[in-house]
């Protein structure tokens, strides 16, 4: 990344921030949220009331000596976090470590009965069952009759909004411009993104996943669509080492998806089967990179990881968290260029965002000024606007 003196750091120690909420108001709540989920014993129980005060009185603390990915936290930053405040230490690296701590005190790690189980896994169950994931795959039996552009467009706004994919699909119709969501699209690069998927080029997609359950779905479905007109010859899914963020996806969330697109009814079918038959083949891989769980942006990531992007035609990031680690968790002026902040990126990459946090870049400056004076800040945090930023497309 170049020098930024001119963007910090967000941290969340700013009473009245959206960070400082976060810690001192979501935290909470979801360790009482994961208390209730599942029937855990006592010293779970234990566990989660000493996390909840060490997150909202306490400081940052060590990991337990037999943890069995210390070393790779030592990497991390955490001789540098501990024994300080949660609000003082980087946001992405104090949200990032709270829920590894999570897990800790639900007993994911094991030893024990409680070892691998997902403590998230209800509210993700509950989301990819509801009836509204009926109705978001029954509105896949539109596509079959439109062309190719059309049902191509409606499933990337579909993955770009996720649990409103059904807004999505409305966007191929021939009034779209007086429609909702395409007022809310702050910035819009899906014809460089396009460029890098052309119908017939072998190309490989490299898909690094945000959420589970509504959210993940249309993404696979998007991931069918290239593999099967032939815009992506192989794609890669990434997904979560273990739960994280509450929602993020798992293989377990990808297996999950898999299994209700196969037993809905329509065109959600046959896209099951696309994706079925790519696996079992392998045109499709899922990946669960640790990395994925590290509280640090993209800039640092290892070796390994930068050469298998590097060798991808395309990478697309979905969803906000990943967002800020692409381009740096930061208090970017909204302006600065998308390309500036991914210039160390090793390959073409794309971002498929729903706007959730205050990290922002690429805009203009006419579109930020008519967000201020719409909304005020609201607009950073709200979830009702999105982007599709490309860059690097002339690379490849």
């Amino acid at each position: 990344m170049p020098p930024t003196p001119f963007a910090p750091v967000i941290l969340g120690n700013e009473p009245g921030s959206f960070p400082h909420s976060v810690l001192a108001e979501r935290h909470p709540a979801i360790i009482g949220r994961v208390r209730d989920a599942l029937p855990y014993g006592p010293a779970q129980h234990r566990a989660l009331d000493e996390l909840l005060r060490s997150c909202t009185e306490g400081t940052v603390e060590p990991l337990p000596a037999d943890a069995p990915d210390r070393d790779r936290w030592q990497e991390w930053g955490l001789p540098g976090c501990a024994g300080r405040s949660w609000y003082d230490v980087p946001w992405l690296w104090s949200e990032s470590y709270f829920y590894r701590r999570l897990l800790d005190a639900v007993g994911w790690f094991g030893p024990g009965t409680w070892q691998g189980i997902d403590p998230f896994r209800p509210f993700k169950r509950a989301e990819l069952d509801a009836p509204e994931t009926d109705d978001e795959l029954t509105a896949l039996d539109v596509l079959p009759g439109l062309p190719e552009e059309e049902r191509a467009r409606a499933l990337l706004h579909g993955s770009l909004w996720g649990n409103r994919a059904d807004l999505g699909f409305r966007l191929s119709a021939e009034d779209a411009e007086d429609r909702e969501p395409a007022p809310a699209l702050v910035a819009d690069d899906s014809a460089a993104l396009w460029s890098l998927l052309p119908p017939g080029k072998a190309a490989t997609l490299v898909l690094v996943a945000d959420n589970a359950g509504r959210e993940l779905v249309p993404d696979l479905l998007l991931t069918a669509h290239l593999l099967a007109e032939g815009r992506a010859a192989r794609a890669v899914l990434h997904v979560k080492p273990y739960p994280y963020y509450v929602s993020d996806a798992t293989t377990a969330d990808v297996v999950d998806a898999l299994h209700r697109l196969r037993a809905a009814s329509g065109a959600a079918t046959e896209y099951a089967r696309v994706l079925w038959s790519a696996l079992a083949d392998g045109r499709l891989t899922v990946r669960a990179h640790p990395f994925s769980c590290a509280p640090l942006p993209y800039a640092e990531m290892p070796d390994d990881l930068r050469a298998e992007f590097a060798a991808a035609t395309l990478t697309v990031f979905k969803g906000d968290l990943n967002y800020r680690r692409l381009v740096g968790d930061r208090l970017w002026p909204p302006t600065t260029p998308f390309q500036e902040t991914t210039a160390y990126f090793p390959g073409p990459v794309a971002a498929l965002r729903t706007l959730k946090s205050d990290v922002i870049t690429g805009l203009s400056a006419e579109t930020g000024a008519a967000l201020v004076a719409a909304e005020g800040g609201r607009w950073r945090t709200s979830g009702t606007h999105a982007l599709i930023q490309v860059s690097g497309a002339d690379l490849k």
